[in-house]
């Protein structure tokens, strides 16, 4: 107050909330984002029904999935949304374990800070603790495997599907991810690289997930361009074009004037040629199928059906690249460019029916370094969880390739780490040693979890499991068995997981727990509100 006038330093409207009070509000928000996808987690875990603004409807279990259709509007609870989003890209899987432990690290946290301990010691303890498990997994829990071993790889693919609603087609998946897997992964620099964005997900729904099937090579939604183009090439030799096969308008302003009928009839026989011309060019070259990325005139279509030629406009670039990988062509700008060299070839390129719609299938390549996924299920919202699950298994068998390190699934991880961390927190001194407590106590939610979601008494898992991994007989691949809620060992059930999966889950629930911990005081501006309508927005 100066000479009893207020100073308003913010904006009218502005709130305000600081210290305790902001601190306790973020953990509550970001605790309820936690809870929410709480129930998902595992192989017993319930689904979600999402209706959008539009009334549309998604049926999930997917962590990510549920998040990023949620609207979520607190700005702390946004934070764990992003946790997700990065769990996904990086990893694949792990999207529910890591917000529920960033969700529980939070909870830990609520205690430490009533005991008045300061946010900056338990965020440094934090750091600490995932400086040790990360260790503790590399060294010790992490077990080392081949990028040839398919077994290992299949278990990891259906470990990553079995908390998703495929369960009944899971092993016929988690063959095919494999299979697509490894058809794309490649060494550079002396490492494996998978990137799975090479392969190609088509979904259609009819059928049933059994009819799911791996095309070694490229499926086009795109139909032929002309009804009396051969419905079938044998043989195929492919050209990839990304320019349009018609006349160009010019860049500027042009008038023709025409003044007799025959000058109109020569401008059209001059088009008609250049049209032809093109034609015999992509003859020349010997090509005997043609993808386009833009558009060709109806008129080259005809010619191209009356010689035989398969043609397909409008293609995705995306597609052009993948088809390009996939059957060895050069992506070609000008027609006039177009030799023998930069073709591709396929044994096979036919045109069907599938579902409703009609379809483009390049098969039969040599050695296909991009490849396709159709995926078939009852009705729309079956065929988007299998792509949803099938995008799981790919990631995490693509990790396993690259990082060729696994560890035990069903919880059993995360309890020896959590076991470890106890006994390493008394060598860490200071106050830091209860953030690094609550650190261990916060990995033990995902046994508990999984099996609070199997049905099972989770009090009575956790000692079981805690015994199992302490003491002289101690197992560090023992999780929660969900078919009877015991404790069993996970590499003996074949329930496996990258390594890479954990060590993220670790890093960013912890980094956003830090971040939520650190702020002290939230300044909200005051929302804008809608403008009305003109005429004052009453109804006449």
């Amino acid at each position: 107050m100066l000479q009893g006038t207020p100073i308003l330093v913010l904006k009218e409207g502005t709130e305000r909330e600081r210290g305790r009070g902001a601190t306790a509000n973020n953990i509550a928000a970001a605790r309820a984002v936690a809870d929410a996808v709480r129930s998902t987690l595992g192989p017993r875990g319930m689904d979600k029904m999402l209706v959008d603004s539009m009334g549309d409807i998604t049926i999930t279990n997917d962590g990510v999935t549920i998040l990023k259709e949620v609207d979520v509007e607190h700005p702390a609870a946004k934070m764990l949304v992003e946790v997700a989003k990065t769990q996904d890209q990086q990893c694949g899987d792990g999207t529910t374990t890591a917000v529920v432990l960033a969700g529980e690290l939070l909870k830990r946290s609520e205690y430490l800070l009533e005991q008045n301990v300061h946010p900056t010691v338990i965020t440094r303890g934090f750091q600490l603790a995932v400086q040790e498990a990360r260790r503790l997994l590399e060294a010790d829990i992490g077990t080392p495997v081949k990028a040839d071993d398919e077994a290992i790889l299949r278990d990891c693919a259906n470990t990553a599907m079995g908390s998703k609603g495929v369960v009944g087609s899971r092993e016929s998946l988690a063959d095919i991810a494999v299979r697509a897997v490894r058809r794309i992964a490649e060494e550079r620099g002396g490492k494996m690289i998978c990137d799975v964005d090479q392969i190609k997900v088509e979904k259609r729904h009819g059928g049933t997930v059994a009819d799911t099937e791996l095309i070694e090579g490229i499926v086009l939604d795109k139909e032929r361009g002309h009804p009396r183009m051969p419905g079938e090439v044998a043989n195929a030799k492919i050209a990839l074009l990304n320019s349009a096969l018609e006349i160009k308008k010019t860049e500027i302003e042009g008038k023709i004037n025409i003044k007799s009928p025959n000058q109109i009839q020569g401008f059209l026989d001059e088009e008609d040629k250049t049209f032809r011309r093109m034609v015999e060019q992509i003859k020349a070259s010997g090509a005997n199928v043609v993808v386009c990325q833009k558009g060709i005139d109806d008129v080259v279509l005809h010619y191209l059906a009356k010689e035989g030629i398969y043609a397909v406009k409008q293609v995705k670039e995306s597609d052009l690249q993948k088809l390009a990988r996939a059957t060895g062509a050069k992506i070609v700008t000008g027609i006039k460019e177009l030799t023998p060299a930069d073709l591709g070839k396929a044994a096979k390129v036919d045109e069907r029916k599938v579902g409703d719609d009609h379809m483009t299938f390049v098969t039969g390549c040599s050695n296909p370094r991009s490849v396709s996924i159709l995926v078939r299920g009852g009705t729309e919202h079956v065929t988007q969880e299998v792509e949803r699950s099938l995008h799981d298994a790919l990631k995490v068998v693509g990790s396993v390739i690259e990082d060729g390190v696994v560890c035990p699934g069903g919880g059993a991880t995360e309890i020896d780490l959590a076991v470890r961390l106890r006994k390493w927190a008394g060598t860490v001194g200071g106050r830091e040693q209860l953030a690094v407590e609550a650190f261990a106590q916060s990995l033990e939610a995902v046994p508990w979890a999984l099996a609070e979601n199997g049905g099972y008494d989770s009090i009575n898992t956790l000692i079981e499991l805690r015994s199992a991994h302490d003491g002289s007989k101690a197992n560090r691949n023992v999780g929660v068995n969900l078919a009877d809620g015991k404790a069993a060992d996970m590499w003996k059930l074949r329930v496996l997981e990258p390594a890479r999966v954990k060590r993220q889950a670790l890093s960013s629930a912890a980094e956003v727990a830090s971040m939520v911990l650190r702020i002290d005081d939230i300044i909200a501006s005051k929302k804008s509100s809608p403008t009305p309508p003109p005429g004052g927005g009453h109804d006449h």
